[in-house]
């Protein structure tokens, strides 16, 4: 059989086994961006994405190298026309001709370009390209036709294109934007059976408004939920509330057969002094708890039976970024290729944590909780920055917490020689105080990877040092 056929062949099994959208449970890819000065070959960077699982990524660009790297990798991508060439492409159907000629044939199907990103929020783009957009999808659409290629073509959109999104089930577009280019724009989405992208930031979202949104609601952590006072859907994620407000938007104008992929999300690992929020710790639980809350299945209470799809931002920590310190810190990778945090990637990932099954019976929510310490321990007031620790939950019970202890220092691995008899930290001889040493024993020597610290609802993290009597808990090993 030629190459070319068994390409093709391979391209097709990929697209049909329920890349996006027929799975069961969600799918998590990661955007790649390149505006640094100090990242790895992208040859290098195929192996990096193979050895984490990862089998989805977006870039920003059609970069010969990068596609030329990632052919036969069976890693799908999402390739992009930038927005300065979308004049171009909208005012000539040749013009888009030529860009595929030139920038998706000579890789496809070898590199499994499933999508065109068609701009990138070109509602806030300051040159004024919007005008543009709707036919400027429908050439390059038009061009991939002619040559029988199959390839989704959308745009993503930042949620600044809502003029209203709170609560969730009075989200609207902005009625600027509707004739010129919303409708449009959806009607050719549900025509190519294509799916509409969005970039969404709880991070922002919190940023301006951390008096009223709690920091646990958008980090995907145990909370009380935000209630929608006219669909009476309790939200426990901000992520999910403002997804559902695209989709209330969508509804509106009765497109409630387009669905949606979540093109960007992510949270920086640093941020200057007026970026609420930004830090490692932080990003590790947002990113984390969102692979979980994706990979075991669900929707949106909007949209509970299409699993999600969610692009991390970024792929790495981009040097050369302008803006604000946070700009330059939203990798899950140094360019050193090491790990900014440890979170899982990809289902394996999370089988291969003791807590990847959720402890609550619900699919739909297991955070990382960070709380306060237990009120049975002596906790300094000291904060350690960027610091974290694992303490037993006392509320679920001697059993499960027993239970949780004998697995954290037999199987677990922990070191639980500190609280035998006659040890440094036998004292206070309690419970819950010999599994909160256990426990953080095991999520330290697990280098605080997000999921390790949960023994089915029996822990959490603490973000001071949990001192019971004079026993002081390791921060690392």
């Amino acid at each position: 059989m030629a190459s070319s056929t068994i390409n093709t062949l391979l391209l097709l099994l990929h697209l049909f086994s329920g890349v996006a959208f027929s799975a069961s449970t969600g799918m998590i890819g990661v955007n790649y961006g390149r505006i640094a000065d100090n990242l790895p070959d992208p040859t290098k960077v195929v192996q990096l994405l193979k050895s984490n699982a990862i089998d989805h990524i977006k870039l920003y660009d059609t970069d010969s190298t990068v596609l030329k790297a990632l052919s036969g990798s069976n890693i799908a991508v999402t390739v992009a026309l930038p927005n300065q060439l979308l004049s171009s492409a909208a005012a000539n159907q040749a013009f888009t001709d030529n860009w595929v000629q030139s920038n998706i044939l000579p890789y496809h199907p070898s590199t499994l370009i499933e999508a065109i990103a068609v701009g990138n929020e070109v509602f806030v783009d300051p040159n004024n390209t919007t005008d543009f957009l709707v036919p400027a999808m429908k050439n390059v659409y038009a061009s991939l036709q002619k040559n029988k290629i199959s390839i989704n073509v959308s745009s993503p959109i930042a949620l600044s294109a809502l003029a209203t999104s709170y609560p969730s089930s009075s989200g609207s577009f902005k009625p600027d934007l509707l004739e010129p280019v919303i409708k449009p724009m959806l009607s050719f989405l549900k025509k190519t059976g294509s799916y509409l992208m969005v970039n969404a930031y709880p991070f922002f979202a919190y940023g301006a408004n951390t008096d009223t949104i709690s920091l646990d609601y958008a980090l995907l952590r145990d909370n009380n939920g935000v209630k929608d006072p006219k669909t009476g859907i309790t939200y426990k994620t901000l992520l999910e509330a403002q997804l559902d407000a695209v989709y209330a938007a969508m509804d509106a104008l009765q497109f409630n057969d387009v669905k949606i992929v979540v093109s960007e999300t992510g949270w920086p690992s640093k941020g200057d002094s007026n970026e609420p929020g930004a830090g490692e710790d932080n990003a590790a639980q947002y990113n984390g708890n969102l692979v979980r809350r994706v990979l075991t299945g669900g929707g949106t209470p909007l949209r509970p039976n299409d699993p999600l799809v969610v692009y991390l931002f970024a792929l790495f920590n981009e040097d050369q970024k302008t803006g604000p310190t946070s700009e330059r810190n939203y990798g899950l990778f140094f360019p050193n290729e090491e790990k900014v945090y440890n979170v899982p990637l990809s289902r394996q990932a999370l089988a291969d944590l003791p807590s990847a099954a959720a402890s609550n019976g619900s699919k739909s929510q297991v955070p990382v909780v960070e709380a306060p310490a237990p009120s049975s321990g002596d906790v300094s007031a000291a904060n350690t920055v960027g610091q974290t620790w694992c303490v037993a939950n006392g509320n679920v019970g001697d059993e499960k917490l027993q239970a949780a202890l004998d697995y954290a220092c037999g199987e677990g691995g922990a070191d639980c020689r500190p609280i035998q008899s006659g040890a440094t930290c036998y004292n206070p001889s309690t419970l819950e105080a010999h599994a909160s040493y256990a426990f953080n024993s095991y999520y330290q020597k697990q280098t605080r990877v997000s999921g390790s610290c949960d023994f089915g609802g029996a822990a959490y993290v603490v973000s001071q040092p949990p001192r019971f009597g004079s026993c002081k808990f390791p921060t690392g090993y």
